[in-house]
C-alpha cells in the first residue's frame, strides 16, 4: 500500500505567528516569499523569450503614460471649443476661418495620433502576450517533462508525487505569462494613478486620500479572498483528481468496452458529479461571500467618488471654471477608481497566481536520489562476459514498511538463460527493477562485474539492457518507429529493422498492413492508423527488444498474448542472439523453462530454489508443485 500523504501546507508554508513581537518578521517572509516566486516567473519569462519580455515591459510603460495625455488633449479640445463658442457668441471670433479653426483642428489631429497610438498599442500587447504566452507554455512543458525524465520510479510511487505533477500541469501553463501581464497592469495602474492623483491634487489635496482610503477596503478583501480561495482549491486537489479521474475513463478508449458492457457509464458518471458536488459546494460559498462584500464597498466608492464630482461641479459652475477643466478632473477620478480596480484585481491575481507557481516550484525541487555514488560515475564495459551479483539483497518500496524481496542471493554470469518462477506478487518484476536500476535496494548491494551498480553512470547502465516489460509501450507513430523506439541511438536503417521484425515474429503481419513499416498505428492522430491485436502489438514490442544490440535481455512476461509455441520461438530466437549474454525471461509458462541454464524460483520476496529443470524436478520442491500442477492443466485440457 502507498504511504499516507503528509498533510498539505493550507498558505504558502509560512507558519502564522504566535506572539505579537514575531509579525514583522511574518510580514517579512511573506513579502520575500511573495517576491521570490515574482522573479521566478519573469525569469521563466525571459528564459522562453527575452525579447519579448523587454518589448513587454516598455509597452507596459506606454500604457501608464498615454491615458495622462489623452487625459489633456480632450481637456484642451473641450476649454478651445468653450472658447470659440463664446468668441462666436461675443462676435470677437476671427473671420478667418483657418486661423480661428487653427488651433483646434491641431488639437482633434493630436487627439486622432492618441487614439490611433492607444489602439494600436493594444493591439500589439495582445499580440506580444499571446505569442510571449505560447512559448513559456512550451518552455514549461518541457521543463516538467524534462524533470519527468530525471525523476526516479520510486516518486511515480506516491500519490503526492502525482498531486505535485498535476497541480504543475494544471497551473504552470498560462498562469506565468498572466501573472506576468498582470504585473505589467499594475505598473501601468501605478504610472497613471500617480499621474491622475497629481492632477487631481491640483483641485484639492483632500480627493486623492479619499480616492485612496475609500479603495483600502477593497484592497484587503481581495486579498484575503484570495489566499482563501488558494488555500480551497489545494485543500481539495483530492476532488479535482478524481473530476479528472472520472472524467478520463469515460474517455478512455482501451476502457470503453468494459465501462460498456458492465453498465459502469451511470456509475461514473454519477461519481465524477459527486465529487464536483463536493468541490464547489464550499467554492460557491466562497464566490458569493466576496461578491456581497464587494458590492458593499462599491456601495461606499460610488458615493465617495459622486462626493467629489459635485465638488468639481460646483467649481467650474461657481469658481470660474472651464468645461474642460470638469472634464480632466472628471476624467482623472474615473481613471484612479479604473486603475484602483485594475491594481486590486491585479494584484490580488498576482499574489494567488504566485502561490500556485509554488505548485511547479515544489515539482521542480523533486529529489534524485538514483544517482552514482562514484565522484566519477564508471562507464559500464560492453562486448564482454558480464557478471551479475545479488547480495543479501532487500528491498521495500519507498513509504512502506513491507519487504517485496528479502535477503536475496543470486549470480548470473556469462551466457546464463535464466528464468525467473513463481506466483503473482512473489517479486520477479520487483527484481528485474532493482537489476536495471530504477530502484536502489534497501539494503545488500548489487554487482555489475564486481562493482556496485550505484557506481554506474545511471544512464550508460540503462543502455545495457534490452528489456520488454509485461506492460510494453504501445506507441501512436509508425511501425518502423514503434520498432526503433527500442534504441533511438542507433543508427539504424530499414534492413536493420526488417530483421528485427523478422526475429520478434512480427514480419509475416507487417507486410500485410496497408502501408507496411509506414502504416501508422493507433487512430489517436492519423485517421487511416490501425489498431492491432494484442499477439501483433506483442509481437512488435519483442521487435523492439531485438532492435536494441544490448549486453543482457530481459523479457518480463511479454509474451503472455502469445499462444505456447510462438512463445518458444521467440525465446529459442532470443537464446540464438544471448552468446556471451546474460538473458533473463519471466513467464507463467513453465514449459519455457525447460531448457533454461538456471530457474530461479521466488516465494514471497525470498528465493526458494535455483537449478536446471531437472535438478528442480529432482528436488521436488516448489519448482516441481509448480510444473507438474501446470502440466496436469494443459493434458486435462487436451484431453477435454
Amino acid at each position: 500500500m502507498p504511504p499516507p500523504m503528509p498533510p498539505r501546507p493550507l498558505s504558502d508554508g509560512i507558519e502564522k505567528p504566535k506572539r505579537l513581537s514575531e509579525v514583522p518578521s511574518y510580514i517579512w517572509k511573506k513579502i520575500s516569499g511573495f517576491t521570490s516566486r515574482l522573479f521566478y516567473i519573469v525569469k521563466l519569462v525571459w528564459q522562453s523569450a527575452p525579447h519579448l519580455l523587454i518589448l513587454m515591459a516598455l509597452l507596459c510603460l506606454a500604457d501608464g503614460v498615454l491615458p495622462v495625455l489623452g487625459a489633456y488633449i480632450s481637456k484642451d479640445l473641450l476649454n478651445e471649443i468653450a472658447e470659440l463658442i463664446t468668441a462666436q457668441a461675443e462676435g470677437t471670433l476671427a473671420a478667418d476661418a483657418i486661423t480661428a479653426l487653427s488651433p483646434l483642428i491641431f488639437l482633434f489631429i493630436l487627439n486622432v495620433v492618441y487614439l490611433f497610438a492607444r489602439k494600436a498599442l493594444g493591439r500589439v500587447n495582445t499580440m506580444v502576450t499571446s505569442i510571449a504566452g505560447e512559448l513559456v507554455v512550451n518552455h514549461i512543458k518541457l521543463m516538467i517533462i524534462g524533470k519527468a525524465r530525471e525523476v526516479d520510479m520510486s516518486s511515480f510511487d506516491r500519490p503526492e508525487f502525482y498531486e505535485k505533477l498535476e497541480n504543475a500541469n494544471r497551473e504552470a501553463g498560462m498562469r506565468p505569462i498572466g501573472i506576468l501581464t498582470a504585473t505589467f497592469n499594475v505598473i501601468s495602474a501605478v504610472i497613471g494613478s500617480v499621474s491622475f492623483i497629481a492632477v487631481l491634487a491640483t483641485l484639492s489635496p483632500i480627493a486623492p486620500l479619499v480616492v485612496i482610503a475609500v479603495a483600502l477596503p477593497g484592497a484587503a478583501v481581495n486579498y484575503f479572498y484570495r489566499h482563501r480561495n488558494f488555500r480551497y482549491i489545494r485543500r481539495h486537489s483530492k476532488e479535482r483528481r478524481q473530476m479528472n479521474y472520472y472524467s478520463e475513463l469515460m474517455v478512455n478508449k482501451d476502457r470503453a468496452k468494459e465501462i460498456k458492457l458492465l453498465g459502469l457509464s451511470d456509475t461514473f458518471i454519477a461519481k465524477y458529479k459527486a465529487a464536483f458536488a463536493k468541490y464547489f459546494r464550499g467554492l460557491k460559498k466562497l464566490i458569493m461571500k466576496e461578491g456581497f462584500v464587494q458590492v458593499c464597498i462599491s456601495l461606499l466608492s460610488g458615493l465617495a467618488n459622486g462626493a467629489i464630482l459635485i465638488y468639481v461641479a460646483y467649481g467650474v459652475i461657481y469658481e470660474g471654471g472651464m468645461i474642460g477643466d470638469y472634464s480632466l478632473y472628471s476624467g482623472a477620478l474615473s481613471s484612479i477608481a479604473g486603475y484602483v480596480t485594475t491594481l486590486l484585481t491585479a494584484t490580488a491575481a498576482i499574489y494567488e497566481g504566485t502561490l500556485f507557481i509554488d505548485n511547479m516550484i515544489t515539482f521542480m525541487k523533486e529529489d534524485v536520489r538514483i544517482v552514482p555514488t562514484a565522484s566519477e560515475p564508471v562507464i559500464p564495459e560492453r562486448g564482454i562476459s558480464h557478471r551479475i551479483e545479488f547480495c543479501h539483497v532487500s528491498f521495500k518500496y519507498p513509504g512502506t514498511d513491507r519487504y517485496v524481496l528479502h535477503d536475496v542471493n543470486i549470480v548470473m554470469e556469462g551466457n546464463d538463460s535464466v528464468v525467473l518462477v513463481g506466483l503473482n506478487g512473489a517479486g520477479k518484476t520487483t527484481l528485474i527493477k532493482l537489476l536495471t536500476g530504477l530502484y536502489d535496494p534497501t539494503d545488500g548491494v548489487i554487482l555489475l562485474d564486481g562493482r556496485d551498480i550505484r557506481e554506474y553512470d545511471v544512464r550508460a547502465l540503462h543502455s545495457m539492457f534490452g528489456i520488454i516489460f509485461q506492460d510494453y509501450g504501445q506507441y501512436a507513430d509508425t511501425v518502423s518507429e514503434n520498432i526503433r523506439y527500442g534504441d533511438v541511438s542507433r543508427e539504424g536503417n530499414a534492413e536493420d529493422i526488417r530483421n528485427a521484425a523478422t526475429a520478434g515474429g512480427a514480419y509475416s503481419f507487417i507486410d500485410g498492413l496497408p502501408h507496411g513499416f509506414d502504416t501508422p498505428l493507433t487512430r489517436m492522430f492519423e485517421e487511416d492508423g490501425l489498431e492491432l491485436s494484442g499477439g501483433q502489438w506483442q509481437k512488435v514490442a519483442i521487435s523492439r527488444a531485438f532492435y536494441k544490440d544490448s549486453e543482457i535481455l530481459i523479457l518480463d512476461e511479454p509474451t503472455a498474448a502469445l499462444d505456447a509455441i510462438a512463445e518458444e520461438e521467440v525465446y529459442n530466437k532470443f537464446a540464438g542472439l544471448s552468446k556471451n549474454k546474460i538473458t533473463v525471461f519471466v513467464s507463467h509458462r513453465l514449459s519455457s523453462a525447460t531448457s533454461a541454464s538456471k530457474i530461479i524460483v521466488i516465494d514471497g520476496g525470498e528465493i526458494a530454489e535455483v537449478g536446471t529443470h531437472g535438478e528442480l524436478m529432482a528436488k521436488r520442491g516448489k519448482y516441481h508443485l509448480l510444473f507438474t500442477t501446470q502440466a496436469h492443466r494443459y493434458r486435462q485440457m487436451t484431453e477435454s
